[in-house]
């Protein structure tokens, strides 16, 4: 079938798929036992051709025992793997993707596919190099570079300056917990996952914090009011975008949130205008309820009859006292309130 002139190439995505395996712990223990009998049969071999002279079958013996030797066995050592818990490898076969392996065990592969490198392995050569002829540390360091973890993660960016759905610059940070659910689409669908990941939580966060105000007086939701729900809101994002990579968020938290340097002492006196003015509207609410039920209160037991003239003269004098933010200094009057 030929392609259609001019129609670029589509990549087929590459599906998650179990390679064959059988024991690892049964074919060390095969391989090294016809290891020792191939070494016997070369033994064998060398000692009777000092006699007899090297006879057809006898080259053909030896031929066999050193090519088991030097080939066949080493090449059947290059196929054990180990894997702990949580941890993966992604296999290819001459540059075609083989399979992935996700259990932890001791296992043999195809000893000709080769182990997709993860992301930190130049790190970890770098560290390894750093180190000098350690073989503990160098062993450690290219095991680690072959195989993924399947663990839980946290990743904690830096604070980044955005502005809100009002135009004020805040300071806000956040931590993500996940975890590589698919490690054939970790490493094969994307360069770096762990960078793929950082620039995506870095692009979501933008674009949620750009939907919401840092604060609201009523219940609209708002950065600081509604943090559970933009916090939903921002893991349902970064989800989206960290699929094809076989990511799973697992939790996403604001961790710091402030308003920028440069505004944030404007920002605080508008806050403290605002509490100030809370505070007295409840205050005259308060008030003008004690007023009311004292009034109700004379008038119901009779206990003085005033005129409209005297009413507003208490009513003024009530709220005074209460309304005030000093204690009120009380006037004794001895001679008739007229």
């Amino acid at each position: 079938m030929k392609e259609t002139e001019g129609t670029p190439m589509k990549n087929i995505p590459v599906e998650e798929r179990t390679p064959w395996r059988v024991s690892g712990m049964a074919i060390l223990l095969l391989n090294i036992a016809l290891m020792a009998g191939a070494t016997v049969l070369v033994v064998l071999c060398g000692a009777l051709s000092e006699g007899t002279g090297m006879t057809p079958a006898l080259a053909a013996g030896l031929s066999v025992g050193l090519a088991y030797l030097c080939i066949v066995g080493p090449v059947l050592f290059a196929g054990l793997k180990v894997l702990k818990p949580n941890e993966a490898m992604v296999f290819t076969l001459f540059g075609r993707y083989y399979g992935s392996l996700a259990e932890a065990g001791y296992f043999f592969v195809n000893p000709f596919v080769s182990a997709v490198p993860s992301p930190k392995a130049s790190e970890l050569a770098a560290a390894e190099k750093a180190q000098g002829p350690n073989k503990g540390a160098s062993s450690r360091a290219q095991r680690a570079a072959r195989t993924i973890s399947l663990k839980a993660m946290t990743l904690n960016n830096d604070k980044q300056k955005i502005n809100d759905a009002q135009g004020n610059p805040i300071i806000i940070g956040i931590v993500v917990i996940w975890k590589v659910v698919n490690a054939t689409k970790a490493l094969l669908n994307v360069d770096d996952y762990f960078e793929y990941l950082s620039i995506q939580c870095d692009s979501a966060l933008r674009n949620i914090v750009r939907l919401y105000p840092y604060d609201s007086t009523d219940d609209e939701t708002s950065l600081r009011g509604s943090s559970q729900e933009v916090a939903q809101r921002l893991l349902e994002e970064i989800q989206q975008k960290t699929v094809i990579a076989g990511i799973e968020i697992l939790e996403a938290r604001i961790t710091h949130l402030s308003y920028a340097p440069e505004i944030a002492a404007a920002m605080l006196q508008r806050q403290q205008a605002s509490a100030i003015i809370a505070a007295r509207q409840m205050i005259v609410e308060g008030a003008v309820g004690m007023v009311e039920m004292a009034l109700e209160k004379l008038s119901a037991n009779n206990i003085v009859e005033l005129d409209e003239e005297r009413k507003a003269s208490m009513v003024s004098n009530l709220l005074v006292v209460l309304c005030s933010n000093k204690d009120a200094q009380p006037v004794v009057n001895s001679g008739s309130i007229y």
